[in-house]
C-alpha cells in the first residue's frame, strides 16, 4: 500500500476537469464537488461529463480509492425541522446517485447540526436514519462522515459521537469517516505532540476502528487546540505545526485512503503535496 496525497481541486467547467486539475499539480488523490456546493439543485451530470471524467482518472491513474467527493454545504442530515430535513435527505441521494454515477466509491460528508433546537442524541438518531434512508435507495458509495471542530452546534466532533451515528447506521459496510486533522485538533484532541498522537489514534481505534477511516483532510489550524473554531491554515504555518504530517506521512494505517489538502492557499498545493510527499 502507499500513501494517496492530494487536494480538493475545482471541478469547474465539469468534473472532468478535477482529474486534470490533480494531475497538474502532482496529486495521486484529489476531491471535488460533483457539483456546485452552494446551491441546492443542479443540473444532472450528462452523460459526456461522466464518461469523460473517467476517461481521465484512467489517464492519469486514479481509482476510486483515491477520490474522495465532498457533498454540498448546505445540507444537514441532523436538521430538527422536517421539511428541511426532507430536502436535505434528497439533496444527499442526489449527491450518493452523482459518485454512483461517476463510479466513485465514497462520499465524505459534514454530519449535520442541531441548531439548538433539539438534543445531540436526537440530533445524531436523525443523521443515522438520514443515511438509512439514502444507502437504502443507492448501491456501491460508502457514506463517509467528517469528524467537525464543534463550531456552533455542529455535531460529530467527538469519536463517540461518531461512534453513535455508525452504531445507528444497518450497513456498516457502507458507512465511514473522514477525520480532518485541523479539526480534530480544533475539537480538543492534542495530536501535535508525538504523545497525543499516539493517544488520539489509539482512542480512535478503540472507538471506532481504522476499518472505518476513508479519508483525511490535511490541514494545519489557524486556531489552537479545543478551541472549537474550524479555520484551516497552510502546512506548518499554523498551530499544529510539522511533526504531526511527518508522522501520518511515515504511520502505515494512513495508507490505502485519499489524503486531501484543504488548506487555503491553493498556489502552494503543488509545494505541499512535494512536502508531505518526502515525509513519507
Amino acid at each position: 500500500m502507499m500513501k494517496y496525497i492530494g487536494a480538493h481541486v475545482s471541478a469547474s467547467g465539469g468534473v472532468e476537469n478535477a482529474p486534470v486539475n490533480a494531475h497538474g499539480i502532482g496529486a495521486t488523490a484529489f476531491a471535488l464537488f460533483t457539483k456546485n456546493q452552494r446551491q441546492w439543485k443542479s443540473a444532472p451530470l450528462t452523460k459526456e461529463s461522466i464518461s469523460a471524467f473517467k476517461k481521465n482518472c484512467e489517464l492519469y491513474n486514479y481509482s476510486p480509492a483515491q477520490i474522495l467527493p465532498h457533498d454540498s454545504y448546505l445540507i444537514n442530515l441532523g436538521h430538527p425541522e422536517k421539511d428541511a430535513l426532507e430536502k436535505s435527505r434528497e439533496a444527499f441521494l442526489d449527491e450518493m446517485q452523482r459518485c454512483e454515477q461517476l463510479g466513485l466509491d465514497r462520499l465524505n460528508f459534514h454530519p449535520g447540526s442541531s441548531l439548538g433546537k433539539i438534543s445531540d442524541d436526537e440530533c445524531l438518531k436523525l443523521i443515522a436514519e438520514s443515511i438509512n434512508i439514502v444507502l437504502s435507495k443507492t448501491k456501491g458509495v460508502i457514506a463517509v462522515i467528517e469528524n467537525t471542530s464543534g463550531q456552533g452546534s455542529n455535531l460529530g466532533y467527538t469519536f463517540e459521537q461518531l461512534r453513535q451515528i455508525i452504531d445507528n447506521v444497518e450497513d456498516k459496510l457502507r458507512v465511514g469517516v473522514c477525520l480532518d486533522t485541523c479539526h480534530t485538533f480544533t475539537a480538543g484532541y492534542d495530536i501535535k505532540t508525538e504523545k497525543g498522537f499516539t493517544e488520539t489514534f489509539i482512542k480512535f481505534d478503540n472507538t471506532i476502528g481504522f476499518s472505518y477511516l476513508k479519508g483525511m483532510h490535511i490541514n494545519d489550524s489557524k486556531k489552537e487546540l479545543a478551541s472549537r473554531v474550524d479555520r484551516h491554515d497552510s502546512i506548518g504555518k499554523g498551530f499544529l505545526g510539522l511533526d504531526i504530517f511527518r508522522m501520518i506521512m511515515k504511520d502505515k494505517r494512513f495508507d490505502g485512503i485519499p489524503l486531501i489538502l484543504e488548506t487555503p492557499d491553493d498556489l502552494i498545493w503543488a509545494e505541499e503535496i512535494k512536502l508531505l510527499k518526502s515525509f513519507v
